[in-house]
């Protein structure tokens, strides 16, 4: 007997052959024992119940009641960033020796190189973006951690140092004060110094910024230990003294 079935057995070629009852159209078992009516119904019903066992088993799991995402809203220069920035990677550094106990530190190696600081002052020699810097004396477009956004900009875009233009320190800008600024009026500026009265370059520029954040894979956000570290490349650059903080 095995589970309810009247099993029989034969020797068959010296060994022993296990043999499953036979089972007439009437679904009664012909050799005796248990009936086994509406064995049709039962055998799907049991192959249901081991497919869905199966499936419960080897499908991922998946949480019916996944918590919450909150908005994403736009990050603030005087708030602390905790965050990995894009573009760069972490390594580990010794910070002290003592016989043979040693403590590590974690620094963050930057993705900005010199030629992208080089790209960067050369742009300031640009009349144009000359006389924009100067328009902006209360430094609501330009203030030393959006022009640090810039220079990581350059960073991610991925062009050749000579490819970079007046355009392109404008959009890098103006894609800096989109991230950091809630004022949006004071960016508009940027289009009289670029086109004068001229709106129909307008949709021009924007397509142009649609192609600069896709060449940096989308990675806009800068924090602000990075602003920090490109200004220390060369902290006498006159840019860096731009300190909102300090405008009356």
């Amino acid at each position: 007997m095995n589970g309810g079935r009247c099993i029989s057995t034969k020797e068959k070629d010296g060994k022993m052959v296990w043999e499953r009852p036979i089972i007439n159209e009437a679904g009664e078992n012909e050799g005796g024992g248990l009936n086994f009516r509406r064995r049709g119904v039962a055998g799907f019903q049991r192959q249901k119940l081991y497919t869905v066992t199966w499936f419960l088993h080897s499908a991922p799991w998946v949480d019916p009641c996944p918590p919450p995402q909150s908005p994403e809203r736009k990050r603030r220069r005087d708030e602390s960033d905790e965050e990995t920035t894009p573009g760069a990677e972490d390594i580990w550094v010794v910070e002290t020796l003592c016989g043979l106990k040693m403590k590590l530190k974690r620094r963050r190696v930057s993705s900005v190189l010199p030629e992208h600081h080089e790209v960067f002052s050369r742009l300031l020699e640009d009349p144009v973006i000359k006389r924009f810097l100067a328009w902006d004396k209360n430094l609501r477009v330009s203030d030393k951690y959006l022009l640090s956004m810039v220079i990581a900009y350059f960073s991610r875009a991925g062009l050749f140092s000579w490819q970079y233009q007046r355009i392109h320190f404008f959009i890098a800008l103006y894609l800096a004060n989109d991230m950091e600024e809630d004022n949006q009026a004071p960016k508009q500026a940027i289009f009289s110094f670029l086109y004068g009265k001229n709106r129909s370059q307008r949709p021009l520029f924007h397509k142009l910024r649609f192609q600069f954040i896709r060449s940096m894979d989308w990675k806009t956000r800068v924090s602000r230990e990075e602003c920090e570290e490109i200004q220390a490349f060369d902290p006498e650059l006159w840019v860096w003294g731009r300190d909102r903080t300090l405008v009356p």
